[in-house]
């Protein structure tokens, strides 16, 4: 195992390892082994084993789960990248004869096409995949939807055979694994994730719920039904993985594609949410944070990654049990309890490197209607909205090569701020998807929409 000793504080490491010695111990499972990065960099690995002496190492191959729709979301997205698809088309188009036809590609990767949760017939996971050998053998012929497309976030299995079907079809027929292999795989230089194992590998195991005994679980391979969850990897893989759910890769997706695969996708409960989905990715609320990755169970094992981009941190937990202990919230928990050990430290404060005088002079305060709102110049000549009362909306903008710019989050997310001058050439005032903001509260009149009353304000 990689000597990861100085990476943390003793005090950290100390408690990173007797939270997964509680896991195995409690959630009796064979072994376990997990690690943790910090800005893309894997700083801590741990393991436990039932062997004395014999604990696995970040090199050891572990059946992954459902973690393997992560990787097929990111195929998928690679062809909308390149114009193969566009994720409101319906899977028909590109894919015809199924019974999901009508339901859009976005619908598809969300969960949220309403297909059934499972397949027809004997329980997919732990039998051979030559039970299922078409996609028309994966969800039943009479009724493949349980809800009605585009309605309500329900978790399908079937939905990501579909979409490894729908990668196959437009790679010429070349098979998901290889296309995996080669277009995201090698150049994240992932060598030791696979739809098979290869050794050293663990052996997954049925702990018996009411003796300390074991029942090794069949290695099947699933077929049709593998990008649902069929992949190998290890704790050293992952964490290329985890990196790259985090930043993206110039050789396999961009950063801003990235960004868009963890952005919720479903709606969530009107109250609060504690999960959600968003493009192949979970979106799980723990400890007061927001983590992206997925949970992955198949028999014999049970695994978890989860990244925090706010602490730029990470976390991943692999255990070869089926039913022993929930992983996923080991990983999450090793996060936190780093998080809470070696709070992140911030970047220092550091002036712009480079400005625009007119860039400079659209900051300070701007009103919408009778609403103050303060604008900065922030890296790359973005700008950002404040709310300085008690009334508006703040946002974050891009700029664009045409001189506008575009909102990236919350209610401006993709709307276009445009600087709008008078006829002498200055600043009369921004227009954000028709919000009109102006220097002065509701002036000048001939740019407040619906204009101003003549006699200006005044007291009553």
């Amino acid at each position: 195992m990689t000597d990861l000793s100085d990476e943390l504080l003793p005090t950290t490491r100390r408690a990173l390892l007797h939270r997964l010695a509680v896991a195995q111990a409690e959630g009796r499972t064979p072994s376990m082994v997990a690690g943790v990065l910090r800005d893309g960099r894997l700083v801590w690995s741990g393991a436990r084993s039932m062997v004395d002496g014999h604990a696995p190492t970040t090199d050891v191959q572990y059946r992954i789960g459902s973690i393997t729709k992560t990787f097929v979301a990111v195929l998928v997205l690679r062809l909308r990248d390149e114009g193969l698809l566009d994720l409101s088309d319906p899977l028909g188009r590109h894919l015809p004869g199924t019974p999901a036809d009508g339901a859009t590609v976005a619908q598809l990767l969300s969960h949220s096409a309403g297909l059934a949760s499972e397949t027809p017939g004997p329980w997919w996971e732990r039998t051979d995949g030559a039970l299922r050998p078409g996609l028309a053998d994966v969800l039943e012929a009479e009724r493949p939807l349980r809800h009605p497309a585009g309605r309500v976030h329900h978790y399908s299995n079937p939905t990501y055979a579909l979409l490894g079907a729908l990668v196959e079809r437009l790679r010429g027929g070349e098979h998901w694994g290889e296309v995996l292999r080669r277009e995201v795989l090698e150049p994240l230089g992932m060598d030791r994730t696979g739809l098979l194992p290869e050794h050293p590998h663990a052996g997954g195991f049925a702990v018996h719920p009411w003796a300390d005994v074991l029942l090794p679980e069949p290695l099947t391979d699933t077929g049709r039904m593998a990008p649902a969850g069929q992949l190998w990897s290890t704790v050293a893989d992952l964490a290329k993985w985890a990196a790259f759910l985090t930043s993206g890769h110039e050789k396999v997706l961009s950063a801003g594609t990235v960004a868009e695969m963890r952005r919720p996708a479903v709606g969530t409960e009107p109250d609060d949410w504690s999960e959600t989905y968003g493009l192949g990715l979970q979106l799980v609320q723990h400890d007061g944070r927001i983590l992206h990755g997925h949970s992955g169970s198949m028999p014999g094992f049970t695994a978890g990654l989860w990244v925090s981009e706010a602490d730029g941190l990470a976390a991943i937990a692999f255990s070869n049990a089926t039913s022993g202990p929930r992983t996923a919230a080991v990983a999450a928990e090793l996060l936190a309890l780093t998080a809470q050990h070696e709070p992140r430290i911030p970047e220092p404060w550091r002036p712009l490197a480079e400005f625009d005088e007119q860039l400079l002079a659209l900051t300070g305060p701007w009103y919408w209607g009778a609403a103050p709102h303060g604008l900065r110049l922030t890296a790359d000549r973005g700008l950002e909205l404040s709310v300085l009362g008690r009334a508006g909306r703040a946002g974050r903008f891009r700029a664009e090569a045409d001189g506008t710019w575009t909102g990236l989050n919350d209610y401006y997310a993709g709307e276009t701020l445009r600087v709008v001058r008078a006829a002498d050439g200055s600043v009369s005032h921004l227009d954000i998807g028709s919000f009109v903001f102006t220097r002065e509260p509701y002036g000048p009149a001939d740019a407040v929409p619906g204009g101003v009353d003549p006699q200006g304000w005044r007291v009553y």
